[in-house]
Parts: structure tokens; sequence; C-alpha cells
């Protein structure tokens, strides 16, 4: 059955070459488009075409390789099992070897025959590995890795075999230095034995690292909660969580996970929400509060509707975003994968022109074959194939755990060139509610008594100003509620008969003459500073005002500074009018402003400032930013928005904090710079050692150690990602 998309856990790579060889073969498949990740041993395959399951693991089983569908693949604790276990015993094996090889005092009468048998083992046991799967590459004409590691061990190995047996080697009495006085053809058991052991150590070192950079993945894959408790007829029964769903009604208790999205129906509780935002402070919520599922209900009970399920989850969104830009690949990692590509092959030519060279020029056979196995064994393309994806892993994990989620790898070279950022108001720089502003009265008015009455009265009428004022009181509805559509409304409380509205229709309802100088006054402050303001009053007299707005974000003017901090200059784009737009960018110390903005304005805004030559960042939460981030350069949607926003964006932030946007692009550049400069080691590396090795001036022995160390840095450089911290713990110095 053709599917959409497939997810097949590979195993039996060993380098970047193989993961190349799997990838070209699965995309000759008709309506195929595979991607193959040698860092997380895994292909993400897009399906379009009469290709099913069982096609696709064939394939990648034809060219030399196992597959299985994620689910049910193996442990990756196995395999570093494995490793650490060869490795110990091949270790154990080889050190007589090495010992007896390199201090002659060492040397008693028939060691070269103990030397046989001990890396006889280590040879046939320990690099079994490298041995099968260069003889599976090439039944299918392939060189990878393992050809030039496998190469190189044999060929010390049957060297040393061939002078023990026939070149006088096994002779009581021989002694041999590399380098020393020998009465015969040098031996290389040591190589053949160490080599091996270093190479097992890098595996090693390296599975495990790779385990370390996929932890927050499997962290987000264990968070949900299995279980929940439904609540059918005033009962509760546990049933599996994958079973509920969208309306059903679950009851959570202090200390359980929330079973999946939902809105509250009753209770009041704290929910941690750490580990889709990164924020440890737990947020209070209460009926009407959405709630995110496989989050910590703290200390109340919580009825909750089911509003989305299974897939549809914040939860398992997030996972998806990961995934997929785990198994893309960045801009930069073609480069490698071409290199990767035709790396062995010409290695296999250097060390062949290497040993000829050293054949006519000295005709020291010993000297020749040393030099050709250092050549095979330093020539290793596996930190070149790990420089991107690890760093890739581990970055795009770290930012899933602060609540940043980060599209596609591609989105890494966006970050670096943005030097704008258009930023939305509501919702992104404000809080994206109304909110009481202040309070002011006339002169002989009590401001506690103003906002009671206001809010007794706005309690029975659902408009944002109404919900602002009354908000947080706990005051009965006001009796004979009448609601005057675009003036206001009343209502009577206690016995008076108070109106809530436009100064001008309060007045004439109250019967008041006209509004006291002073109140007035105040009044239209509060409107040229962008608020909305209500008139209140009762018995013959305007007794006071409420100022309701859109609040700035606490975190706001920080994180404008953070952005100037990296670069970017901020503009504000807002539907909102210039006065109200003028008074939110002094507050922040925006200088570039466009107001009065419809969707389609934003786009042509960001536009506008594409063709001055900006790379252009945008952030965005709603339906009417879509365009405008699908527009620019660098799509960036806050936590708590649309579905539209969210889709249209390249980076997504959990939490609804503009904070969030200067930590994504703090972290997607290092993850960069991190990339860059482990290709730049990788190809450093090789570029320096080849010569070296092709010269004479390289020990096979320090080759592998030298090979296994590349892999293992490259790899440790990238878990250093998992150190960054979020700008809240370091701020952005001023």
């Amino acid at each position: 059955m053709a599917q959409d998309a497939v997810e097949l856990a590979i195993s039996g790579m060993t380098c970047t070459s193989c993961a190349a060889r799997i990838e070209k073969k699965l995309n000759k498949l008709p309506g195929v488009h595979a991607t193959v990740n040698y860092a997380t041993e895994s292909a993400h395959i897009d399906v379009d075409g009469a290709v099913d399951l069982a096609q696709l693991i064939s394939t990648v089983e034809q060219t030399g390789y196992a597959a299985s569908p994620v689910e049910s693949a193996a442990d990756g604790d196995a395999e570093v099992s494995s490793l650490r276990r060869r490795f110990w015993i091949s270790a154990v094996l080889a050190i007589p070897v090495v010992a007896t090889a390199m201090i002659p005092p060492l040397q008693f009468p028939g060691w070269q025959w103990m030397s046989l048998v001990l890396a006889t083992a280590v040879v046939g046991w320990g690099a079994w590995p490298f041995h099968r799967a260069a003889a599976l590459n090439a039944r299918h004409g392939a060189a990878t890795m393992d050809t030039l590691v496998s190469l190189g061990v044999l060929a010390a190995y049957l060297w040393s075999l061939w002078a023990l047996l026939f070149g006088g080697a096994g002779e009581i009495g021989f002694t041999m230095g590399h380098g020393m006085d020998s009465s015969g053809p040098d031996l290389y058991f040591e190589v053949a034995a160490v080599v091996p052991v270093f190479l097992l150590a890098g595996r090693w070192f390296e599975a495990r690292a790779k385990r370390n950079s996929t932890a927050a993945l499997r962290a987000l894959a264990t968070l949900a909660s299995p279980e929940a408790s439904l609540l059918v007829d005033g009962a509760e029964r546990r049933v599996a969580t994958s079973t509920l769903t969208v309306g059903d009604v679950f009851v959570v208790r202090p200390g359980e996970r929330i079973a999946t999205d939902g809105v509250v129906l009753e209770g009041r509780s704290a929910v941690d929400e750490s580990m889709m935002t990164g924020e440890s402070v737990p947020v209070e919520v209460g009926p009407d509060s959405t709630v995110v599922g496989a989050t910590v209900n703290v200390d109340g009970v919580l009825t909750v509707r089911a509003t989305r399920v299974g897939a549809d989850t914040q939860l398992s969104r997030i996972s998806r975003l990961v995934i997929d830009a785990q198994s893309g690949k960045a801009p930069v990692q073609r480069l490698a994968d071409r290199v990767a590509g035709v790396f062995v092959p010409i290695v296999l030519v250097i060390a062949i022109v290497t040993l000829a060279a050293w054949l006519l020029i000295s005709r020291d056979p010993n000297a020749a074959f040393t030099a050709a196995v250092a050549v095979l064994i330093i020539a290793c393309p596996c930190a070149l194939g790990l420089a991107t994806p690890t760093a890739l892993l581990v970055g795009t994990g770290r930012g899933a755990q602060l609540g940043i989620l980060i599209r596609g790898p591609e989105v890494l070279e966006d970050t670096r060139r943005v030097d704008t950022i258009c930023l939305d108001k509501t919702g992104t720089i404000t809080s994206g509610a109304m909110s009481i502003v202040a309070v002011v009265t006339a002169a002989d008015a009590d401001p506690v008594e103003v906002g009671f009455l206001a809010a007794a009265v706005e309690k029975g009428s659902e408009h944002p100003v109404a919900r602002a004022i009354a908000a947080g009181l706990d005051v009965a509805p006001a009796d004979d509620f009448t609601n005057v559509r675009g003036l206001g409304v009343r209502g009577v409380v206690q016995g008076r008969m108070v109106a809530v509205g436009r100064p001008a229709w309060v007045a004439e309802v109250v019967g008041a003459a006209d509004l006291e100088s002073g109140l007035s006054h105040d009044i239209d402050r509060l409107q040229a500073a962008g608020s909305t303001v209500v008139a209140v009053g009762w018995d013959g007299a305007v007794r006071g005002a409420i100022a309701v707005g859109d609040t700035v974000r606490e975190s706001s003017a920080r994180a404008i500074a953070g952005l100037r901090g990296l670069g970017l200059r901020p503009v504000l784009l807002t539907g909102d009018n210039r006065a109200v737009a003028n008074v939110v960018a002094a507050e922040l110390g925006i200088e570039d402003v466009y107001a009065g903005l419809l969707p389609e304005d934003k786009v042509t805004a960001v536009r506008e400032l594409q063709g001055q030559g900006r790379k252009v960042a945008m952030v965005g939460d709603g339906v009417n930013d879509a365009a405008a981030l699908a527009q620019a350069d660098l799509g960036i949607a806050m936590g708590g928005g649309t579905d539209a926003a969210m889709e249209a964006s390249d980076l997504t932030l959990v939490r609804p904090d503009l904070m969030g946007a200067v930590d994504a692009i703090r972290l997607s550049r290092r993850t960069l710079r991190t990339i860059k400069g482990n290709l730049f080691w990788a190809f450093a590396y090789n570029v320096a050692m080849i010569p070296l090795a092709a010269a004479g001036l390289l020990n096979p022995m320090l080759a592998g150690a030298a090979m296994a160390f590349s892999s293992v840095f490259v790899v440790a450089n990238s878990l250093l990602l998992r150190r960054f911290q979020p700008t809240s713990i370091h701020p952005p110095a001023r």
C-alpha cells in the first residue's frame, strides 16, 4: 500500500558514503524522494507512487544494509553495548602484541607466534564489522570507509603472516623494532591489532554521542501520558490515551500528566509546562484555559474537554517538526556529501600511487608498505559525514527542550543572513489580551467604587473591553442589564442605575451636564496614549473612567535590545492606528513603523524592505500574519498563535514570549557555526594527514588513532550545543 511518508531505521551504515549509496538507490524508485541521515541512522522517505513499505525495505537490503520501520527498530543501546564489549576484548588481546613489538626487552623466544595468535583474534573477530561491511559494499561495486580500514588491517596482517612464514621473521632471535636493527622483514601485527582497537573505540564513543544527541527527541516521545481518566455519566474510567476523541471529558489529578490538548471545564490549578516552553514557573489555569497534553498538573483537580488528539496534539506536532529538521540536509552538507561520494576511490588511488612511488624511488618494500597502509587508515570520511548531522541533531534537540522548533536545516543559513526583523504588535510585542491600564476619577469619587460598579455592569457583556474590566473580580452581575450597541452598557447595581461606555453617552444617560474638567483632561490623555477609555457614571454625574489596553509584554523591551545586539534592525508592522503604533514604538525604541496595515499590506511592507536589499525576518502569531511570514526570508511564529501562522513559519516559538525569537536566532547561528567548524576540521584533517602518510611520516598505528579521534572530536564539539542557555538566564549586554 502506498504511503505518504515513511520513516525507516537503517542499520549497518559506517560512514556518510553508505548513507549516500542508500539514498541514491531509494531515489531511483518511481515516485520516491528519500533523505538518509547517517547520524540518526534513519531514512525519511516521501512516497508518491505505487511503492510499498516492503519494497522500500527490500531496496535498502539489496544495497547491503538492514532496514525496519522506526516503531520496530532495535534500541540503539544494544549497538553501544556490542561495540563496548568488542572494544574491550580486542584491547586486552592487542596490548601484549603492541608491547612486545615496540619494547625489545620484552621479546622472548617465539614472541612472533604469540603475536600471530592474538592478532588473528583481533583481525578476525574484533575487526569483523569492518570486513563484513567492506565485503557487502564490494558485492555491490562500492567502496566506503570500511573498505579502507579493512584493506589496511588485512594488508598489515597478511604482510606480517608472509614475513613470519616465508620471510625469516619467525626465526628464533628475530628482533623487530620498526627502525631498529632487524634480522628480516618488518612485522606489522601490532598495526593489524591496534588499528581496529582505535577504530572500535571511536565507533563506541561516536555511538554513545549520537544517542546523547537524540536524547531530546526520545524524551519528547516518552512524555505522553499512556492513560486518561475518562468521565462518563459522572463516573471515571481509566482508558488508553490513544482511544480519546475530540469532545471527550477527562479528569486530571495533582501530579498527573494531562492526557491530551484541551480546554479546562472545571477546577483551578498550576500546570508545569516546562517540557513545552522551557519556562520553569508553573502557569495558573482555570475554566476556559487551554492546556497542552503531556504537561503536568501540579496541585488542583481539573476537568478537561479534549480539543486535539493523536497526531494533531501540540506534542505530536513538535515531534514531527524536530524529526523533519533532523532528517533534512543543510546546504553546507551537500558539499560534504559530494566529497564523500568520490573520496574513497580517490584514496585507494593515492594508496596505490604511494606504494608504487616508494618502490620506484627507495626500493624499500617495508617503507612502501608502511606509507601505503598509513594512507588507507588515515583517510576516513567519517568526520566529514558526521560534521553536519550531529550538530543539527543536538541543536534542534536543544531547541525543542527550550520551546524553539526549527522547521528544517536550511533555516540555519537564513538566520545568518537576516539583518531586519519585522514585528507584529498584537500578540507578539503585546500580550494580545485587553487589561486595565488606568482608573481615573472625578474629584469626589472613590476609584475602588468606580471599578466595582463598572465590573458589576460589564459582567453581563461579552465585549473584550467588558471582559477586561470584569476579569478577576468576584461581583454579582447588575440587574436590568441593557447593551446599547456601539455606545455602552447600563444596569442597576445596589439600587443605582450605572452606565459604562462612551463619555458623551454616559453623561446623557445619567443626566450629567458636562464632564469635570480634570476628568475630561485625563480621558483625552489616555486616549492619546492609545488606550480605549470608557466612562462610568451614576446619580447624575460621570464619576470616573477606566482605560483598557493591550499591554506591552514585560520582556519585549529586553527582546528588542537583544535583537539589536544580534545586528537586526526592528520594524513594527501593525493594523492599529498610527497613534497607538507610535506609542508602542516609542516605548520600545523602534524607529521604523508601518501602521494601519491590512494582511496584504504587511506582505507589501516586507517586499518593500526586501527591495531595499534587506534580508527580512518576520515575527507574528495570527492568521493576518501568515502571508507576511511566508514572504519573509525567515518566518518566526509565536506560540499560542494560529495554525496558519505556524504552518507559514520557519521557526516556531512554543512560549509566547518575544525573547524566544532572540534565543531562536542565537541558537540557529551557533548551530551553523558549529557545523562550519566541524567541516573545517574534518577537511583540514584529511588535507593535512594524507600527504604526511604518503610521505612516510605517519606510523599506521598513529594514523588509526588520529582517524578515530577526528570522528570523536566532531561529535564532541557538536555536543557542546547542549550547553546553550536562553537569554533569560544570560541577558544581553547593554
